[in-house]
């Protein structure tokens, strides 16, 4: 389609919304216009120029929405939208499909796989940037669904984790403790209470287990996993002050 259809929205830094988009459209110079003006709304923005690239993407950065072309290079748009509706790891990101077609057929198959919304070309940047806006209003998490401190933040509702905006993948009990500990910044926890909270009170687990737990957790978060104090003797806590740690184990 001619790029010249397309409205480039201006720079508008009131209107700026976090979000992580992955578009996924052959269109080099399509793909191209829709990077740059996502990213002047304040979007994170990456591009997949065919199918399977597209999946590979989604699946290692788990965007927040997908900008799906229909039809696509080396696996279809219909294919894409079928993977990632049926994949745990993708099944909850939002997607709008585009098409050149305006078969209604189409638009009944995209919704039947799972797609959120469907834009037909031509469009207008301008209202396909309105309708990405409310899609991601719709499944804004609230305040109680997010803990956030430092570079950590977790999502209870989607059961997500990053840390310095890089996507953490935890196990069940690494991701219940983790938001054991920051629920409560500060407030030191026994090992007892920690299998308690994470494993549930009628787990048969050795105490020492948690450390193992604790181990692994550390590792997987990288930097980020100096939030974490231990406290000797006694348990661990999430930091408030990282001036104040407590030496490690």
């Amino acid at each position: 389609m001619s790029v010249t259809s397309i409205l480039s929205i201006p720079n508008r830094h009131t209107d700026m919304l976090r979000g992580r988009i992955l578009v996924i459209e052959d269109d080099r110079a399509l793909a191209d216009v829709l990077r740059y003006n996502l990213r002047q709304a304040g979007f994170d923005v990456w591009v997949a120029y065919d199918g399977q690239d597209g999946l590979n993407q989604a699946r290692r950065r788990r965007p927040d929405l997908v900008v799906l072309d229909l039809m696509l290079p080396v696996v279809d748009g219909l294919e894409v939208c079928k993977q990632l509706r049926t994949d745990p790891l993708t099944r909850d990101i939002k997607i709008v499909m585009l098409t050149a077609k305006s078969d209604e057929s189409d638009e009944v198959v995209g919704f039947m796989l799972g797609t959120d919304d469907y834009v037909t070309k031509p469009f207008s940047v301008k209202v396909l940037l309105e309708r990405i806006k409310a899609l991601l209003r719709r499944s804004e998490p609230s305040d109680e669904d997010v803990l956030a401190a430092g570079p950590i933040v977790l999502d209870r509702v989607k059961f997500r984790v990053t840390a310095a905006g890089r996507p953490v993948a935890l196990t069940r009990t690494e991701f219940r403790l983790l938001e054991t500990l920051m629920e409560y910044p500060g407030r030191v926890f026994g090992r007892s209470e920690l299998i308690e909270s994470a494993l549930g009170d009628d787990s048969l687990v050795l105490e020492r287990t948690i450390d193992v737990h604790i181990r692994a957790l550390r590792k997987k978060l990288g930097d980020a996993a100096r939030y974490i104090e231990t406290v000797r003797g006694v348990g661990y806590r999430f930091a408030e002050d990282l001036e104040s740690t407590e030496e490690r184990e």
